[in-house]
């Protein structure tokens, strides 16, 4: 069975930065579309970020020009760079990965943007 795993969570300051990391445990990564969501207290799950098989790579409005999405695909991980963090990016991410019609979650990782 496929597991995604989320690390790299935390607090930090506003203006601050965080590299999350998603390691996909089976199959063949390089075909996987990997991406990343958010989902703060009170509101749906929405996605942040995007990188196809391909490594084409799309953005929400709200991170673009901050976030940054890139795979290691000799990994099998996908990473998110968060800069000029904000108090509203305060969620739990969470990663998925999508090949062939299935969809596997992790668990999600918690970032707080704070004083």
């Amino acid at each position: 069975q496929v597991q995604v795993v989320e690390s790299g969570g935390g607090l930090v300051q506003p203006g601050g930065s965080l590299r999350l990391s998603c390691a996909v445990s089976r199959g063949i990564f390089i075909a996987y579309h990997m991406a990343w969501y958010r989902q703060a207290p009170g509101k749906q799950r929405d996605l942040v970020a995007r990188i196809s098989s391909d490594w084409r790579t799309n953005y929400a409005d709200s991170v673009k020009g901050r976030f940054t999405i890139s795979r290691d695909n000799a990994k099998n991980t996908v990473y998110l760079q968060m800069n000029s963090l904000k108090p509203d990016d305060t969620a739990v991410y969470y990663c998925n990965a999508q090949f062939s019609g299935q969809s596997y979650w992790g668990r999600g990782t918690q970032v707080t943007v704070s004083s």
